[in-house]
């Protein structure tokens, strides 16, 4: 399974503050994303994942490289979108995410970029679930200009399976 690596990674830095004997179950791998949930402070929560599936530079040295959409139910928090990038983002930069033909600003901090309000994770969302790629611009913090693409094939599937998961509509 391609997501083995990014699963641990996910489950230790995303989520640090989920309990240790809480553990992560999969719900399913569609296509290019897979699906997960665990509890969290006895509040379950669901999230789907992906890794690029080409970036640029091809020689840049950098971690992990994912993006995810989480739902947390108990918050009233659905459709969170987030990004990974492997390095450390200029200081107060963003981060440009394209689906087709709709751009989204990125807050960054550190070596994540998420969407700035709900408004925008629903917009995000939706263009997921339609569209069939999408690319995520960034510079690092020394300045190296980073394009991450993505492949959004199995994002519907992956999407029902953590609405399923979380009882979100």
């Amino acid at each position: 399974m391609r997501f083995v690596a990014v699963l641990s990674f996910l489950c230790l830095a995303a989520f640090s503050n989920a309990r240790a004997e809480e553990q992560t179950q999969t719900l399913g791998s569609f296509r290019d994303w897979s699906a997960y949930s665990f509890s969290e402070q006895g509040h379950k929560v669901c999230f789907m994942a992906t890794k690029p599936t080409r970036s640029l530079p091809a020689g840049a040295r950098r971690g992990d490289v994912y993006a995810q959409v989480t739902h947390r139910p108990h918050d009233n928090s659905n459709g969170v979108f987030s990004v990974v990038t492997g390095y450390t983002y200029k200081a107060n930069s963003e981060a440009v995410l394209t689906i087709g033909d709709k751009k989204f600003q990125l807050m960054t901090q550190g070596d994540t970029a998420w969407a700035r309000d709900e408004a925008t994770d629903r917009a995000i969302a939706a263009a997921i679930k339609n569209g069939n790629t999408m690319t995520v611009e960034g510079t690092s913090s020394r300045g190296t200009k980073t394009t991450d693409t993505y492949s959004l094939s199995g994002s519907s599937a992956a999407f029902q399976a953590i609405n399923r998961a979380c009882g979100v509509n």
